[in-house]
């Protein structure tokens, strides 16, 4: 009888440490860091369709976003969608299209990341030279491969607060793995 009751007791034991871990886990998957899934060719040859990364949930809680950031967002048509892109200008700086090059404040933004001679077109929102402001709070990104990019140049500027997190860490495929670059500009 003495057997039975230590059994049972060590089997509560093993299922609360259990219970607990798993808890912690979905702590951490809802408010700190969430695996995410590349879907689709906007990244490239940043990152590949089929690769895993981890995203930071925390950072733009306590910093605003910086230029060159890849950052998860819900789709400004489909808050079901989460996509992936590059914030390339901040509020209140004027962005435009010119010869195949974006400009921050006239400046002409050097992108080492993209392969070069890369096509850059206009959209409906910001067409090529076509200068826009981006609106307080909100935010300019864009796929690296921009040639199978919806982006700010299709749907227009993002909000902060539509921003699921940054993307800090690719870990599949194990030969691809490890922090994203933070690149840096001269803007």
């Amino acid at each position: 009888m003495n057997f039975i009751k230590r059994a049972v007791a060590a089997i509560f034991d093993f299922l609360q440490s259990i219970v607990v871990v798993l808890a912690i886990m979905v702590m951490i998957y809802l408010f700190i860091m969430s695996p995410q899934e590349i879907n689709g060719a906007s990244m490239e040859p940043t990152f590949e369709n089929g690769e895993y990364i981890l995203t930071n949930k925390i950072v733009y809680k306590i910093y605003n976003p910086k230029r060159g950031d890849v950052v998860i967002f819900k789709s400004p048509r489909n808050k079901e969608i989460d996509f992936i892109k590059r914030v390339i200008a901040l509020p209140g700086e004027r962005v435009k299209i010119i010869d195949n090059a974006f400009y921050i404040d006239g400046v002409k933004l050097e992108e080492p990341y993209l392969p070069p001679n890369l096509y850059i077109f206009g959209g409906t929102y910001l067409r090529e030279n076509q200068e826009i402001v981006v609106p307080e709070g909100q935010y300019f990104v864009i796929g690296d491969n921009r040639p199978h990019s919806a982006d700010s140049r299709e749907f227009g500027t993002i909000a902060k607060v539509d921003f699921i997190g940054k993307a800090f860490l690719r870990y599949w495929p194990f030969p691809r793995a490890g922090f994203v670059p933070q690149p840096h500009y001269d803007i």
